[in-house]
């Protein structure tokens, strides 16, 4: 007897809806490969009546003076705070995460940064009034730029929607916001807790895939669209945008250098790497994928490495021993699989390298060593719970090897030379370098890259500011 899978619904104008041509896609679970849900594929008819709302409630929402907003973000920061069991149960069906670290790792943070995109709604200025010109005065305004088409990635649906509506509401703008099509559930509980507190219009859900996006990223309504996935939608759509000159904010891939010396503490620097290489199984465009460590110390830093590897703990969401669940979905389990499968010959598995169960999609914590520059896992963005290690001569051949790939998001030094790790901070060309750590963001600093990694900053009054656009008001003495 199968078991009736639960209806996800588009949140527009104020109303869950099903898609106005009734297509829809199964969601599954990917801790059991097992399908729970059912969520809109929304086409032309859906996204055109999310835009037309948005657009509607842009005005009065642009207008309320920016203490009101900030009582609706704080609100939705306590009903989140409030709702945290429900948000954490439906973005583990999501995802196959831990419960333990969804509940301690995602919901603190997530609260932290609306909480403080509440404070940065107060804080729409520009520069002070002064005269440039004999008898005229000018001045700048800041102001939001309009509605807002965003997408949210699979691997943080929660705090990357966070990161979305957050600044945005701030700022003043309405929101039409597409969760990946393989993890709505949570997205889908969100709207519920903010449209009981924002009026109709100003927050909307639209479910689908690809196709849905697109039709997002070029409608004529919105005046930004903001994604965060991969390099090749990035650029999709960039140049889906330029058609009109939306605004465009892209939080893309990532390759983080990890970049160790010889003098670093080797169980400590192990530890903290391993964690924020394999949390979330990989799948963070900052995980510290790529170690390049100094030949002093090459040997015994990989077999320290392979053995936290071997230590650390895949398996089901309601086992506490667990570090991280499962890949995302099937496509994910075949491009971690591929990677290792075309190893070169030169290269070497020294833990894990394999899938885990035939239940769902795990795969263990791998560490690869022996790799060349020019090697493609060395290249190219895996997404899953591999380490890969290289080791280096001296300082110049460590920076020129974590610069030598096309992203450039996130990177950490690991010394204790401080000297070192100045110079190490200059060249590295990263939108983020970590010193004797890996992966800790706060809600007050920016997070976003350079070249292929995209542009635009999540997170921090950088963030916010994108958000926003710049207007010069200048007015006769005389009149």
């Amino acid at each position: 007897m199968s078991t009736e899978l639960r209806r996800l619904r588009n949140y527009i104008d104020g109303e869950f809806r099903d898609a106005a041509d009734g297509r829809t896609t199964e969601v599954v679970n990917p801790a059991t490969g097992e399908a729970y849900a059912t969520a809109p594929l929304s086409g032309q008819a859906d996204v055109d009546a999310a835009m037309a709302a948005a657009a509607t409630a842009f005005p009065a929402w642009r207008d309320l003076v920016p203490a009101e907003r900030q009582k609706a973000l704080l609100k939705i920061a306590d009903a989140f705070e409030e709702r945290a069991e429900e948000l954490i149960a439906a973005e583990v069906e999501n995802t196959g995460k831990p419960i333990g670290l969804t509940r301690s790792e995602e919901i603190p943070p997530m609260v932290d940064q609306i909480r403080f995109f509440a404070g940065a709604a107060r804080m729409l200025e520009g520069r002070s009034a002064g005269e440039y010109m004999e008898g005229l005065t000018s001045m700048v305004r800041r102001e939001p730029i309009g509605v807002c088409a965003q997408v949210a990635p699979w691997n943080y649906p929660m705090m990357m929607a966070v990161w979305k509506f957050a600044p945005a509401l701030a700022a003043g703008n309405t929101v039409v916001l597409k969760p990946s099509d393989t993890t709505p559930a949570s997205t889908a509980l969100m709207a519920d807790i903010i449209g009981s507190i924002v009026p109709k219009g100003v927050f909307n859900v639209v479910c689908g895939d690809r196709d849905t996006g697109r039709l997002m990223v070029e409608h004529e309504t919105p005046a930004m669209a903001s994604i965060t996935g991969s390099v090749r939608a990035g650029m999709s759509v960039a140049e889906s945008a330029s058609k009109d000159l939306k605004r465009v904010h892209l939080e893309l891939g990532g390759k983080a250098p990890v970049v160790v010396f010889g003098d670093t503490d080797i169980p400590k620097a192990v530890e903290d790497i391993s964690t924020a290489g394999y949390f979330n199984a990989g799948q963070d465009c900052t995980a510290a994928t790529r170690v390049l460590v100094h030949e002093s110390i090459h040997d015994e830093f990989v077999s320290a490495l392979a053995k936290a590897a071997s230590e650390t703990k895949t398996g089901q969401p309601d086992d506490e021993d667990v570090l991280y669940g499962p890949l995302n979905n099937p496509n994910q389990l075949k491009q971690v699989t591929g990677f290792i499968e075309r190893l070169p010959a030169h290269a070497k598995v020294e833990a894990g390298g394999h899938r885990v169960g035939d239940k769902g999609y795990f795969y263990a914590p791998t560490v690869v060593s022996g790799l060349k520059q020019d090697d493609e896992i060395i290249q190219k963005e895996v997404f899953g719970p591999v380490i890969t290690v290289q080791s280096f001569r001296d300082e110049d051949q460590a920076v020129e090897w974590a610069n030598g790939v096309e992203y450039a998001l996130a990177s950490s030094v690991w010394t204790k030379d401080h000297g070192r790790a100045m110079r190490m901070s200059k060249k590295l060309d990263f939108g983020c370098v970590w010193i004797n750590t890996h992966i800790p963001l706060v809600a007050e600093m920016p997070h976003g890259g350079f070249k292929k990694s995209g542009y635009g900053k999540d997170l921090s009054s950088y963030g916010f500011d994108d958000y926003t656009r710049i207007k010069h008001v200048m007015t006769s003495l005389d009149a």
